[in-house]
């Protein structure tokens, strides 16, 4: 059964870090592409970061260059999020996902089949 599991989110204050997790199970992740997504209330959910399975490119929201990255741990068959100078914009549920995206939309949120539960982040003074 395949399945991801998304940890750590929570309240953090502007200019903090923050590092998401999303473990997976039931496949090897590093053979998919693999995304962390975002949805603040009242907006559509987004791409954050995402990285293909077949070259390893990745792909960056404007809004997070330069703050968030992504890592992965293999062995664990987890990926990370890391955000750092978080600012308030910032704040939503955020998801990661898997699945094999067409060429050109590699963080198009409707190419992603397989969806962990998703995380809160509140960056809040």
């Amino acid at each position: 059964q395949v399945q991801l599991v998304v940890s750590g989110g929570g309240l953090v204050q502007p200019g903090g870090s923050l590092r998401l997790s999303c473990a997976a199970s039931g496949f090897t992740l590093d053979y998919y592409a693999m995304g962390w997504f975002r949805q603040a209330p009242g907006k559509e959910r987004e791409g954050v970061i995402c990285i293909s399975g077949s070259d390893g490119s990745t792909y960056y929201a404007n809004s997070v260059k330069g703050r968030f990255t992504v890592s992965r741990d293999n062995a664990k068959n987890t990926i990370y999020l890391q955000m750092n100078n978080v600012k308030p914009e910032d704040t939503a549920v955020y998801y990661c996902a898997t699945d094999w995206p067409v060429l050109g939309r590699l963080c198009a949120p409707t190419e992603y089949g397989t969806w962990g539960q998703g995380t809160q982040v509140t960056v809040s003074s």
